[in-house]
């Protein structure tokens, strides 16, 4: 969070998905309402303390706020894992897809399960939509650095890539994919072993729009710079910059790596090292 306002200032985005903020709501406006408010931003939010917890920031007007997902199960209890609202004339979603932790574990079928009820919800609403936030899943293999060292674990087993498929076919496009189809683009890399350093990452934050969206997309990447400096997410933001683009075409990934390590079965995550 105290990187959240600098990122704001320098970027200005109109529409901001956050997830992951571990904050109730009374405590997240203490924190930040004035600190938005100042800056232009409304504020919809589904929090809880210590875990969890999602929000749309947006100077584009924000409107018929929907916290959850209706249908959507628990763990035992529902979680704080979206929140919709329609900003500028388009319904956006913030979500923050349940990790899965184990193949084929009581948190693995609760993924699955919980994103068949995004799926609904998405299918109720109108055509222009966006669904942006954490995933947890990398929709191929060109989008983790090496498909050999993931071989067992989740967020790239084909269940769940075939639940994101399924909410794709409703129409979303996944912007950032489209735009750069063949390039080397992560938005996650893990704290340890210098994983970041040497580009050993994953895409998992994605945005989704449906076609009368993702036309109007200008340019779309990931701001790798964020993921720099001191006390950063292990998640770098996905940037989509509709009908017009302050920086140009640019992308994939700002700045660009260098020296990624490319060779398959070169290196294992950190957890199975």
């Amino acid at each position: 969070m105290p990187r959240l306002l600098p990122w704001l200032d320098q970027r200005q985005p109109d529409v901001v998905c956050l997830q992951e903020t571990k904050l109730a709501d009374d405590a997240f406006h203490e924190l930040l309402g004035g600190e938005l408010g100042a800056r232009g931003y409304a504020v919809a939010l589904h929090g809880e303390a210590q875990w969890n917890g999602v929000a749309i920031l947006s100077r584009m007007g924000i409107d018929d706020v929907v916290p959850g997902v209706p249908g959507a199960p628990g763990f035992p209890h529902p979680e704080a894992r979206a929140v919709s609202a329609t900003c500028g004339g388009i319904r956006v979603h913030s979500v923050y897809v349940p990790n899965g932790r184990v193949p084929d574990s009581d948190h693995y079928h609760y993924k699955l399960a919980w994103l068949a009820a995004l799926r609904a919800m998405v299918a109720a609403g109108p055509a222009a939509a966006m669904v942006c936030g954490d995933m947890n899943i990398a929709p191929a293999d060109i989008d983790v650095f090496d498909p050999d060292a993931y071989v067992g674990q989740t967020h790239v087993t084909p269940p769940e890539r075939a639940a994101l498929s399924e909410l794709q076919a409703l129409g979303l496009r996944d912007v950032v994919r489209d735009r750069w189809p063949a390039e080397r683009v992560f938005t996650y890399w893990d704290y340890r072993a210098g994983m970041f350093h040497q580009d050993l990452g994953m895409r998992i934050d994605l945005v989704l729009a449906t076609e009368t969206v993702a036309a109007r997309a200008r340019a779309a990447w990931v701001d790798r710079q964020a993921r720099k400096g001191t006390g950063p997410s292990d998640h770098a933001p996905v940037i989509v910059d509709l009908d017009e683009s302050p920086d140009g075409d640019i992308g994939p990934v700002v700045p660009p790596p260098s020296a990624p390590v490319l060779k398959r079965g070169a290196r294992k995550l950190p957890q199975t090292s």
